[in-house]
């Protein structure tokens, strides 16, 4: 309400000083006011690969100097090709990431509006590369979150919808990235809120209603496990922990399903900071668990929804606006977003979460000035602090196998400069 009665005044103001006279809207005055304060906001964080010894680490590919919408995102494709990861599976890269025949599911940030969630024209960007797939791309691409139905700008959960948006064309929504791609491809953008609190049964079991399947046990980090099963709008069945049923053959194929986790970097009010490995929470149902998925992120709980669902095949952190303020996020307006203009990626959550908050997050809360960032240091094991309970993450991963490292001698970053 301060917001909008600040913008009201603005506009009163150039009204009665003769703007209106000359065809000026009030819409286009709160357009300037909000491009003024983020230009304020713009930090310039100076970058510095790493370079580990031996060959038993992680990769993580970074490009500055760019806005989601100007070719960023083929950057860092390229940046990882020329390190020997390719963003394609074809005939000749058969490691590759994304096949033409994949069902690629983008979890995102939905439940905030402004800048809280996942940059749109990143997304987009993302949607774009997997459907110029170099063979012809002839698979699905699902954009999906769950807001839990709680919380978010009206405490209702997330949306595809929103009309205020972080992108540089801010009334770009999830939505109208999908209407951009759904007639030449297969294309569709959902939140899970309608179904978080419906509890299912495996396709297996002859259960085809959407929902959320409920692990029985809990683990030791006091997570029940959850993930959805739904059926998209070009009648796709999806489990997000089993793959892709195959309703005549009543099996899974379990390698069909890539998911692409692609959060915004910034604060958070009780977990101090939200990236790859906290982005998970939006593949729960914590209406189903109550609030149990929620509360066992402190103890590593999304390293046991990881490792226990499906993880990705890459991470995308989107830190173009970010949140640095301790303890302000996850809700993010327009004003109080930094610019900082980089996106980053691993095969490795842990590792990317360990970098990115400490080489952006921190850096950009001590270029502020600001107080407490410590509570988002990735090397601290203060029980509540970032850094401890993404510590316990990690463990859950190694713990099933999964690479994943905080050892920042066995982290090579990789930086590109769009701007060069």
């Amino acid at each position: 309400m301060k917001k909008m009665g600040i913008l009201i005044f603005l506009a009163l103001v150039v009204c009665f000083t003769g703007a209106c006279s000359k065809g000026v809207k009030v819409s286009e005055v709160q357009s300037e006011q909000q491009v003024i304060q983020e230009q304020r906001n713009k930090i310039d964080i100076k970058l510095q690969e790493l370079h580990r010894k031996g060959t038993d680490g992680s990769e993580i590919y970074v490009v500055k100097d760019t806005n989601g919408a100007d070719g960023g995102f083929e950057r860092l494709m390229k940046l990882m090709e020329s390190h020997s990861l390719s963003f394609y599976k074809t005939g000749s890269e058969s490691e590759g990431l994304i096949g033409k025949e994949d069902v690629v599911l983008l979890k995102f940030n939905c439940q905030w509006s402004e800048r809280g969630g996942t940059n749109t024209d990143l997304i987009k960007s993302v949607v774009d590369a997997i459907t110029k797939h170099p063979e012809g791309f002839m698979g699905e691409i699902i954009i999906a979150d769950n807001g839990q139905r709680q919380y978010g700008p009206f405490r209702k959960g997330g949306s595809v919808e929103w009309t205020e948006n972080n992108a540089v064309d801010t009334s770009q929504s999830v939505k109208k990235i999908m209407d951009a791609f759904v007639k030449n491809n297969k294309v569709s953008a959902l939140t899970w809120d309608s179904i978080t609190g419906t509890e299912v049964k495996d396709y297996s079991e002859g259960d085809y209603e959407d929902g959320f399947i409920l692990m029985p046990e809990k683990a030791s980090t006091g997570l029940q496990i959850s993930y959805p099963k739904f059926r998209t709008q070009f009648g796709t069945y999806v489990s997000f922990k089993d793959g892709i049923w195959d309703e005549l053959r009543r099996e899974y194929d379990k390698d069909k399903l890539k998911i692409i986790n692609m959060p915004v970097l910034k604060s958070h009010i009780n977990y101090h900071v939200t990236a790859s490995i906290k982005c998970y929470m939006g593949t729960t149902s914590d209406k189903l668990t109550g609030h149990g998925a929620h509360n066992s992120i402190a103890l590593g709980g999304m390293g046991t929804q990881m490792a226990g669902t499906r993880m990705p095949v890459l991470n995308i952190i989107d830190a173009i606006w970010i949140n640095p303020y301790p303890k302000r996020g996850p809700m993010t307006s327009y004003e109080n977003a930094v610019e900082t203009d980089i996106i980053a990626a691993s095969t490795d959550p842990g590792a990317l979460d360990y970098w990115s908050a400490k080489y952006i997050l921190m850096e950009t809360a001590k270029t502020l000035g600001l107080n407490n960032y410590e509570t988002m240091d990735p090397e601290s094991r203060r029980p509540g602090d970032f850094g401890y309970w993404l510590g316990k993450s990690v463990e859950e991963l190694q713990r099933a196998g999964i690479k994943s490292t905080l050892d920042e001698k066995r982290i090579t970053v990789y930086v590109d400069i769009l701007s060069k």
